[in-house]
C-alpha cells in the first residue's frame, strides 16, 4: 500500500486546503460591543407569564392495552400550534412520546410531575385530577 494516501496525525501537515487562509481582517470594522441593556438580561431568565388558566392532569390506563398515559386537558384560549409546542417540550423533558388528540395533550407513561412543572413554567395552573 502506498504511504501517499495516508493522512499524517502528528500535526506536521494540515488536511486539505483552507480557502480563507490567505484573507486578513485588515480594513474590517471592529466587532460591536454589548450594550448595557444586554448585560442586565440573563439569557436563562424567562419572563414570568400571567396566569393562563387551570388545566387538569390525569393518569389514564383504561382502553390503552394496560399502558399508562398522562393526559392534560382543559385548555382555554390556546391554539393547536401552541398545544403542539407544549407537547414537544413535554416529550423532550420526559424522554417519551406523546401527541395532541381532541384538544388534549397525551404523554406516554406516568409523567405527571414533569408535565406539571412545564405547565407551571408556561403560566398554567396544573391540577391533578382523578383518573
Amino acid at each position: 500500500m502506498s504511504d501517499s494516501k495516508r493522512v499524517p496525525t502528528d500535526g506536521s501537515q494540515t488536511f486539505g486546503h483552507n480557502p480563507f487562509g490567505a484573507l486578513s481582517s485588515e480594513g474590517l470594522p471592529p466587532a460591536p460591543e454589548p450594550s448595557p441593556t444586554d448585560a442586565r438580561q440573563s439569557p436563562e431568565a424567562k419572563p414570568a407569564r400571567k396566569n393562563r388558566g387551570r388545566v387538569d392532569i390525569i393518569r389514564q390506563k383504561a382502553g390503552r392495552g394496560g399502558k399508562t398515559v398522562t393526559v392534560v386537558k382543559g385548555f382555554l384560549g390556546i391554539s393547536l400550534m401552541e398545544k403542539e409546542q407544549l407537547a414537544k417540550a413535554m416529550q423532550k423533558s420526559c424522554g417519551t412520546g406523546g401527541t395532541v388528540k381532541g384538544g388534549q395533550i397525551e404523554i406516554q407513561g406516568d409523567k405527571r410531575a414533569d408535565v406539571a412543572r412545564i405547565l407551571t413554567e408556561a403560566g398554567f395552573r396544573p391540577v391533578f385530577a382523578g383518573g
